[in-house]
């Protein structure tokens, strides 16, 4: 497992704590269900369960040609994550009292998360192959190597 994986795995068993906290809370105080339900809920679906998804998809999926791409998995991270700690620290005074500039912060936080479903769109298309195109892929290398040796 590479550093980003940690990291999205990580991410992930911190969410889930928060989750479980959150839903404790709404026992001791169910008054607060009404602002935190959905922060509650989005942390449980998005931080949770997307951020393990991802981090696992990144670690395990095929690698076709020792393909590397830490850029694009920090990038989906980065925009995961900010965009849902944007979130969550906003909606509930959102909810509690709307205002336009708050409004704007939580599109700019949903924008961030649609971004970061983009990039690992983008980033397992490279990696989504069939077997045929494995093996392609391995003659074009055996190919090289030996034009290598011969060289």
């Amino acid at each position: 497992m590479f550093y980003y994986e940690f990291l999205f795995v990580r991410a992930s068993l911190f969410y889930l704590l928060y989750t479980a906290l959150l839903g404790f809370l709404f026992y001791l105080e169910p008054s607060w269900r009404g602002y935190l339900q959905s922060s509650h809920v989005h942390a449980g679906l998005v931080g949770f369960f997307l951020n393990m998804v991802l981090g696992v998809a990144y670690w395990m999926m095929p690698r076709p040609g020792q393909l590397k791409q830490p850029r694009l998995e920090l990038a989906t991270l980065l925009l995961l994550n900010g965009g849902l700690l944007l979130r969550l620290a906003l909606e509930p005074f959102y909810l509690a009292h709307p205002s336009p500039p708050l409004a704007r912060l939580l599109l700019l936080a949903a924008f961030s998360q649609l971004l970061a479903v983009a990039v690992f769109f983008y980033a397992m298309q490279q990696r989504v192959v069939t077997n045929q195109m494995l093996w392609k892929l391995r003659k074009l290398r055996e190919a090289r190597e030996k034009d290598g040796e011969k060289n």
